[in-house]
């Protein structure tokens, strides 16, 4: 095999190859040749496994590349040219091609770049080899991974040789000379400058070449210096001075293609005359960097191994290397030393100052650059990335200012490639490339092409989708103390170049607005993503726990914490970061200085940012005075105090900021010498050549003008370097000299002035200048030779003071020198880490474009980017809880709705017709769906809309409409229709309005024209899919911050004076109201707002509107859909007596709705009040409204005196519960309260005073009354607190005017409560009976009272119901006509009290309320006894409850069956016979039931004082004149029964003191009804009864007392003078045998028999009773109530009431204070009170003033 092999090489291949060498050869045959070449590669007839390929591959390479023939025409030479590429293609391409050599692939390459660049070859030639060449990069770049970085040493002879070759190739980009051709080829392709010249080819064997074939020599290497250590030397900079730029353009073909390049790049010399290369001299080009070497980790390959090891440089600086291939020698494969090489002159084809480099030369470098730096990872190649460093970003950033667009496009891809891969090692590259971007963004040049910028800007954006990019710019440079803020700075700028000036949109603008987007769009995949790996960590984090892995819920969370914070594409879990980390570290083995950790913390970078600006306002004061700003930063705490001179001078030489001069001059300044000390030690001059750290240092600062403080700068500087590196010289001051002279040297060769007088100095004089200066001895000749040659070839540039390129190339310089310090260290950070930070920095400007862009353009696609970029911050703010941001963005979106701009009228027209005000209230409605959470200011511009929408009608139709007692369907709208205007306006004005219109108006006005009205159904159908509705359902899942915001605006929206709209504010209370039933769980939260929001609308009106009606039936709703809460109910009840507060004439204007709404609420929730003051609340409230009874006092005080600013005082504060405060606080005293302290202290009890507290309403004492700092509003201001008669059927109520549906509605609420027995409660049982008492009172007559007064106000509630536009034009009086007739009134049956319809009703109605309460008192009169028995069973089982209920006759009667009775008795007085004779029937079941035999005495007696008597009192008057005969017939019936009770309970009454008393009180009634009727019923009625009584009285012998002198008690005498004035013979007729004594003088009899019982004017119930000759029970028959204390009634009439016509005879008792004679001195008899005539003799009027018949009247 190994035979044949050799065979095929040495036989069928070799000849192949000889012809292409053969110069003899034509073009065709060498073509034929050439593919047969091609066959063997392509067939794969060489085996690359075999050790002979390497050679054969090799003699083809060199053939080829060698290739010569004798041209014939120019197309069949291209022919041939052509194949020799497909050759060349074909054998880098193959496997084979792995065995080439790194001289083999330099020439092969040069060869095609050779055929690129001739110009005189057609152009199709020329792309084909600009085709192969990327090819061939392609594939040299993307095999980099399998190279290493060979041995310094191995590298600089590697280099060497392939120099040499490429000497070859560099010493010309010229043809080779034909040694032996028989004729010049008819076509020479010549160089750019067109010679022809030997090459002076020093390596492999046979270089000549011949045959015209194109050798492109064009210097692959230029230099024979390594690249890696151009890379190095470039960074002294380079010194194309215009002499240098001079040699440069005048060098002659000799030079290659990069020479200029050299010329700039280190210190070369350009070409000499002879056309030989110069090396730079090698110390230059590395000594020159020693900053470089200390840091950079093999940065550069330093030369200073390798030169040394295996050449010999001449003194010309032209180095010799033995060549390694000799024959027979083993070819080592291409490697990294010719892609290094290759990447250099690619790099070198960039440079625009290198007047060889055609555009087309230019652009096919960056070309195969962008090739390269797409195939291959440069960046782990030290060789490849120096190159990077300088040479090529200083190239590209040069091409970036050239006006050339193929150029400019080019070399921002190229640097995209770059900063994407390789910006770790380019901080400053990376910063100054996009300043020079911002600086053509921004330019204000006329003549620079738009385009340009919108390259730049697309730049931007390509850089901004990097993942991770702009996290890295904003922790790289804008936390970086010495850096901009490029992040900040190129925010600002894309947001301003969002913003189109002239108002039309470009493509500029919208490339800012993407690169914003890009932004806004990463950190938007970034919340996702944490979102899904969060939940899908929960549940794993679930399912583990419930596998019992016992992970606890602590250690998930931290998890998700972190996990959230550095989610990498959001799929990076924890372990992944961690491990991120490790190879970062491993990679890095440094963070920055200023950071903490790899991944500093928010707080950090806040401290970074805030030291930073701190630092620049220093470094400017700084630069204006530097003491001044030394002291700023040491007064903030950033340079320690007092001064650290070391600190200070490693600020001055890391801040690039300061003013170079300023430091020169700062420390130069005599004082600060210690500091100048310091300074000079942070520099590292150790190693460097004199002129070097000369150089170094000088950079550092500007050096001042005055000699004496060069002097002293220069000696500091000396004495360092002297010192660090080992003092090479004699002395300090010959050190000294050395810098002095090299000083001068860098003048007298740079400086232009100095030029113009004087020559030059040559490198002799130098020498000379130096004679014996070196402690009397000489310097090192050689050493002052490479001096004299470093400074003449590269200048000491002195900061601030060059231009062009000079200061481009210093400026360069030092951004190399820092890239090479720490400071150069660029953080890579996982995508989506510091996103917070990022996206608080942008939102601003990104909303402000967004909304922007959104505004001006018309394209649907824009407008979709703009409401995309919306979402995708709402999403972000959401994630992060940025509320204000969300704010800012829903009120951005708001405007764009037009809902607020626009008037109600154009509303739905102008929505409906424009798309993109309904895209953005979609999208505001959405996102207030999604992120409500952290909605707070936004809510108001959302609900301001909604209320825009609901003016404009174009809401649904169940947002509208909202819960309502009073309707029969229960729903009711809020937008009150209007009235139609077209039938409304009266006949004139249509007609008017009719002339003065055009034709055109006149169709309008007929009806809404057909866009309009699709315009309006647009507009209801886009509100319908925003489905505002959603806000309200879903506020339940909303933080409960968002929540209270969300009322607050809707609070808010509660008008100020001059926009009010009450339907408006209705509108919001509902939506308000909905909320808070949406939110029961949390009610208690928030229902303090609500509840004072309430107060306000209640409380604080002055008349009723649409506005309070529907805040009224709220609360009740409210309540009752609350009340089932455990949590909240007793705060719910207690708000309901918002209701008492209002004022009493708003309050009967809304009594229906309250009355309905009382009902439900008790229907429903009547088992869950459980405490005594909520039902007061509830009966009084039932009062109120259903009897017009004026609110209990309590609470209309608290509504004037706490009117301060917050509104209403809480409940709480309304009524404190605690029992022994509360008849101070609560104004009033509940009965169960009077009734337990009573029983509590189980005193005797007097009747009266028990009775008292049974009256169950106000007992108010002399102080109270004083205490309260009211001052009386009226003179009825005492009503507040009615003084109570026991001795009256009436309770003394002022009851106002009702309302009959109300009073209805509330006695069917109070007959649900008593009719169910579960619903009475010792709570409510008192309050229960009361109000009965009052709705009796109210029904009284068919409710007399109302009719009196209503006529006064007449008030339709359908007025307002009605909806009056702002501006209407109705006027009143015509408003009114048009209601009648509008539909309005039809919506709701109008709720005037004086509806006709009602009217009709009113006596039916109110007969049937009568009867239902007769039966109610009946049922509760029955059960009583039942119940309270029941109730202290329980109380047994609940002794510890502190409450005692007892179940005796006692407080049976005080509490129920006397309040009853006295109820039904005043219905006995009814005007209605019907009812009249129903009460009366219900009272004699009721007197005479079987529980009330219980009673003792004293009760009984109280039963006559207080039922049966004022009832007889009562009925005395003309109550019905119309129905005298029913009338006598009541009467004649309450005698009866009144006699029937008498007798029934004579035995225990015979046992009271009193008896006498009451007995005569019953014989003046006889005696009045006797002369009562005009008929004879009672005249015969009476008499009877009177015997019936004797009689039985008589038997029982009462009348008898065997002690007197008659056999007669004393009684017995006094019934007779009795009853002689009435009946004189009755005497006679009952008892003929009885003897009639004279009759005895009126007074004395009764002073013996009854002594005083109680002194006429009682004090306070609790103190004893004064002398009492007969024991009587305590206090109990203390006659006049306590309330009237304050007002003693005296016993002498007062004149005023005259003389009674009943006191004729002078034996007659008369009640109270009727006086008997005047001028008789008071009676001590027992007294009995009278209601009829306390109510005359009462300061305050108990009952109100028009009635049929005064109390007076009764006495006369």
């Amino acid at each position: 095999v190994l035979m044949t092999f050799y065979y095929i090489l040495n036989t069928c291949f070799m000849p192949f190859l000889e012809v292409v060498r053969s110069e003899d050869t034509t073009g065709p045959i060498t073509g034929l040749a050439l593919t047969s070449v091609n066959k063997f590669l392509s067939y794969g007839l060489i085996d690359a496994n075999h050790e002979a390929a390497a050679e054969a591959i090799e003699n083809m390479a060199d053939a080829v590349t060698h290739a010569r023939f004798v041209g014939t025409d120019p197309a069949s030479d291209e022919v041939v040219l052509m194949k020799i590429l497909q050759v060349l293609r074909t054998l880098l391409l193959t496997p084979v091609g792995a065995h080439l050599t790194n001289e083999s692939v330099c020439e092969i390459m040069q060869s095609c770049f050779r055929i690129c660049f001739e110009m005189r070859l057609s152009e199709l030639l020329r792309k084909s080899a600009e085709h192969t060449l990327v090819d061939m990069v392609q594939l040299l770049f993307s095999r980099l991974p399998q190279f290493k970085e060979e041995a310094k040493s191995y590298v600089g002879a590697n280099m060497k040789k392939l120099k040499m070759r490429a000497g070859g190739m560099s010493e010309s980009s010229k043809w080779k000379k034909q040694k032996r051709s028989p004729r010049p080829p008819r076509h020479m392709v010549r160089s750019p400058s067109g010679q022809m010249e030997p090459t002076q080819s020093s390596t492999l064997n046979n270089n000549s070449v011949s045959g015209g074939v194109l050798f492109i020599e064009q210097g692959l290497s230029t230099s024979i210096l390594p690249a890696s250590d151009s890379a190095g030397s470039s960074i002294s900079s380079p010194t194309t001075t215009d002499s240098g730029l001079d040699t440069c353009s005048k060098a002659t073909s000799r030079e290659d293609l990069s020479d200029l390049e050299q010329c700039s790049s280190s210190a070369t010399t350009p070409s000499t005359s002879e056309g030989r290369q110069v090396e730079p001299a090698q110390s230059a080009s590395v000594e020159s960097i020693p900053e470089v070497l200390d840091y950079k980790e093999s940065v550069t390959e330093s030369e200073s191994t390798s030169v040394h090891d295996m050449d010999y440089v001449n003194p010309r600086g032209v180095r010799f290397t033995q060549s390694t291939q000799r024959d027979g020698a083993s070819l080592t494969p291409y490697g990294l030393p010719c892609l290094r090489e290759l990447y250099r002159f690619l790099i070198s084809l960039t440079n625009p100052h290198d007047r060889h480099n055609t555009d087309t030369m230019m652009h096919m470098g960056l070309q195969l650059l962008t090739v390269a730096l797409e195939s291959g990872h440069i960046a782990n190649y030290q060789s490849l990335l120096g190159l990077v460093k300088d040479e090529l970003c200083r190239h590209l950033f040069q091409l970036l200012s050239l006006e050339r667009m193929n150029l400019y496009a080019s070399s921002i891809r190229v640097c995209f490639l770059l900063f994407e891969s390789m910006r770790m090692h380019l901080k400053f590259q990376l910063e100054m490339y996009l300043k020079k971007l911002m600086d053509i963004i921004t330019s204000e040049n006329i003549k620079m092409p738009y385009e340009m910028k919108e390259m730049a800007l697309e730049a931007l954006v390509q850089l901004w989708r990097i993942p991770s990019f702009v996290t890295e710019l904003y922790i790289n440079y804008d936390c970086d103390f010495y850096c901009s803020n490029l992040f900040e700075d190129l925010t600002k700028l894309l947001s301003k170049n969002a913003f189109p000036v002239s108002g039309q949109l470009y493509t500029t603008h919208l490339l800012s607005l993407e690169a914003l987007l890009t932004v806004i769009d990463s950190t938007e995949a970034h919340c996702q993503d944490k979102v899904v790996s969060s939940t899908a960590q929960q549940d794993q984090s679930e399912t583990l726990l419930a596998e019992g892995e016992g992970s606890t819920k602590n250690g998930t969370n931290t998890l998700a914490g972190k996990h959230n914070q550095l989610s990498l594409y959001g799929h990076l879990s924890v372990r992944t970061f961690k491990t991120y980390c490790l190879d970062s570290v491993k990679k890095a083995p440094k963070k920055p200085q200023r950071f903490s950790s790899c991944l500093p913390d928010s707080q950090e970078l806040m401290e970074i940012r805030t030291k930073k600006k701190l630092l620049i306002t220093g470094t400017e004061q700084f630069n204006q005075k530097p003491k001044k700003g030394i002291q700023f930063l040491q007064d903030r705490g950033l340079l320690s105090n007092p001064m650290d001179n070391n600190q200070v001078a490693q600020w001055l030489r890391e801040n690039p900021r300061l003013d170079k001069k300023m430091i020169g001059e700062y420390i130069s300044d005599r004082k600060n010498m210690e500091l100048l000390d310091s300074f000079v030690n942070t520099f590292a001059f150790q190693g460097l050549r004199i002129d070097e750290a000369l150089r170094l240092y000088l950079e550092a600062f500007r050096l001042p003008g005055e000699a004496p403080v060069i002097q002293r700068l220069l000696e500091t500087f000396t004495d360092n370097w002297h010192k660090v590196n080992g003092s090479p010289f004699m002395t300090n001051d010959a050190g000294f000299a050395l810098a002095y002279a090299v000083i001068m040297l860098n003048t007298d060769q740079h400086n232009h002035n100095v030029r113009k007088q004087n020559i030059p100095m040559t490198v002799e004089q130098f020498k000379k200048n130096l004679k014996g200066v070196n402690g009397n001895k000489d310097f090192d000749q050689d050493m002052l030779e490479d001096i004299y040659t470093a400074i003449k070839s590269e200048e000491i540039v002195m900061p601030d003071e060059q231009t062009g390129l000079v200061k481009e190339n210093y400026v360069w310089s030092v951004l190399l020198h820092r890239g090479a310090t720490p400071e150069g260290f660029f953080l890579h950070l996982p995508p989506g880490s510091y996103d917070n930070e990022l996206f608080t920095m942008t939102w601003g400007p990104t909303i402000a474009a967004l909304s922007y862009v959104f505004d001006k353009s018309l394209d649907d696609n824009i407008i979709q980017k703009a409401i995309t970029g919306f979402r995708k911050c709402a999403m972000i703010a959401a994630h992060y809880g940025f509320s204000d941001v969300f704010d800012n963005l829903i009120i951005s979106l708001c405007k764009f709705t037009t809902l607020s701009s626009e008037s109600v009228e154009n509303l739905p027209t102008v929505f409906g017709s424009n798309s993109k005000a309904q895209t953005a209230a979609k999208t505001v409605f959405n996102l207030a769906h999604r992120h409500g959470n952290i909605l707070r200011e936004g809510w108001k511009n959302i609900m301001d809309s909604m209320l825009q929408l609901f003016r404009a009608e174009l809401l649904p139709k169940a947002m509208v409409e909202v819960e309502d007692f009073v309707e029969p369907n229960g729903k009711i709208s809020l937008q009150r229709e209007e009235t139609p205007s077209n039938r409304g306006e009266s006949a004139v004005l249509s007609f008017v309005n009719w002339l003065t219109l055009s034709g055109a108006e006149q169709s309008g006005l007929r009806g809404p024209s057909t866009e309009n009205q699709e315009a309006k159904q647009a507009a209801v159908l886009c509100i319908k899919h925003c489905d505002p509705e959603k806000l309200i359902t879903e506020s339940k899942f909303l933080q409960l911050e968002s929540l209270q915001e969300l009322m607050k605006a809707l609070i808010s929206v509660t008008p100020d004076e001059e926009t009010y709209d009450e339907e408006d504010a209705a509108f919001c209370l509902e939506m308000l109201l909905r909320i808070v039933l949406e939110n029961r769980d949390r009610v208690s939260c928030v229902w303090q707002t609500v509840r004072d929001h309430l107060y306000h609308l209640c409380v604080h009106t002055n008349e009723s509107c649409f506005l309070v009606e529907r805040a009224v039936v709220g609360l009740l709703r409210l309540a009752i859909r609350l009340l089932r809460r455990e949590d909240i109910s007793s705060q719910v009840l207690l708000s309901l007596r918002l209701l008492l507060m209002m004022k009493p004439h708003v309050l009967s204007r809304v009594s229906r709705e309250v009355a309905y709404g009382l009902h439900e609420l008790l229907k429903t929730n009547a088992a869950n009040i459980h405490c005594t003051d909520d039902w007061y609340t509830l009966f009084s409230l039932l009062e109120c409204i259903g009897a017009g009874v004026k609110p209990p006092a309590s609470f209309q005080l608290t509504s004037t005196t706490t009117d301060n600013d917050t509104g209403a005082q809480s409940d709480s504060e309304l009524s404190p519960h605690h029992p022994s405060e509360v008849n101070v606080d609560r104004g009033y005293t509940s009965d169960s309260e009077v009734y337990t302290e009573h029983s509590k202290t189980r005193i005797p009890r007097s009747q009266t005073d028990v009775d008292v507290a049974s009256s169950g309403w106000l007992v108010v004492g002399k102080d109270d009354l004083e205490s309260s700092k009211i001052p009386p509003v009226s003179s009825k201001a005492q009503l507040n607190h009615p003084l109570v008669n026991q001795y009256s059927l009436t309770l003394g109520q002022d009851l106002g005017q009702h309302d009959t549906k109300s009073l209805i509605k509330c006695v069917e609420t109070l007959s649900f409560i008593v009719r169910d027995a579960a619903h009475v409660t010792p709570d409510n049982f008192e309050l229960c009976v009361r109000a009965i008492r009052v709705f009796v009172e109210a029904s009284l007559n068919g409710g007399y009272r109302n009719h009196d007064k209503k006529k006064s106000h007449k008030y339709d509630s359908s007025k307002y119901r009605l909806r009056k536009k702002a501006g209407g034009r109705e006027k009143e009086g015509g408003g009114g006509m048009r209601r009648g007739g509008s539909r309005a009134s039809s919506q709701r049956p109008s709720r005037s009290h004086s509806d006709d319809e009602e009217d009709e009703g009113v006596p039916a109605s109110y007969h049937t309320v009568s009867l239902q309460l007769l039966d109610l008192m009946h049922t509760l009169h029955t059960r009583a006894a039942s119940i309270y028995s029941s109730w202290a069973e329980e109380q047994r089982h609940l002794e510890a409850s502190g409450r005692k209920i007892e179940a005796d006759s006692q407080t049976l009667w005080t509490s129920c069956w006397c309040p009853l009775l006295q109820g039904i008795a005043w219905l006995c007085c009814d005007a209605r016979r019907q009812v009249r004779m129903q009460a009366l029937t219900y009272l004699q079941r009721a007197l005479l039931v079987h529980d009330l035999q219980t009673l003792d005495a004293t009760e009984w007696e109280s039963c006559f004082n207080k039922v049966l008597f004022p009832l007889l009192t009562k009925l005395l008057d003309n109550i019905s004149p119309a129905d005298v005969g029913g009338m006598e017939e009541t009467r004649m019936r309450a005698c009866t029964l009144l006699s029937k009770v008498f007798l029934q309970h004579l035995s225990p009454l015979l046992s009271l003191p009193t008896f006498a008393a009451l007995w005569l009180t019953i014989l003046d009634f006889m005696d009045k009804y006797m002369h009562a009727g005009s008929s004879d019923l009672l005249l015969e009625a009476i008499p009877e009864s009177l015997k019936n009584m004797l009689l039985v009285m008589d038997t029982a012998g009462i009348f008898h007392n065997a002690d007197s002198r008659t056999g007669f008690s004393d009684l017995w005498e006094i019934t007779w003078e009795r009853i002689v004035c009435f009946l004189p013979h009755l005497r006679e007729e009952l008892f003929k045998q009885t003897v009639i004594p004279a009759p005895s003088p009126p007074v004395e009899p009764v002073q013996q028999t009854h002594p005083a019982s109680r002194p006429p004017s009682p004090p306070h119930p609790a103190s004893p009773p004064p002398v009492q000759l007969h024991s009587l029970g305590s206090d109990r028959s203390s006659p006049v109530p306590r309330s009237l204390s304050p007002m003693p009634v005296p016993l002498t009439a007062s004149p005023a009431q005259g003389p009674s016509p009943l006191s004729q005879s002078p034996l007659i008792l008369q009640p109270l204070a009727s006086p008997l004679q005047v001028g008789v001195p008071p009676m001590s008899l027992p007294i009995i009170l009278n209601p009829a005539l306390i109510e005359a003799t009462s300061p305050v009027p108990l009952l109100p003033s028009p009635r049929p018949t005064s109390p007076s009247d009764e006495v006369k």
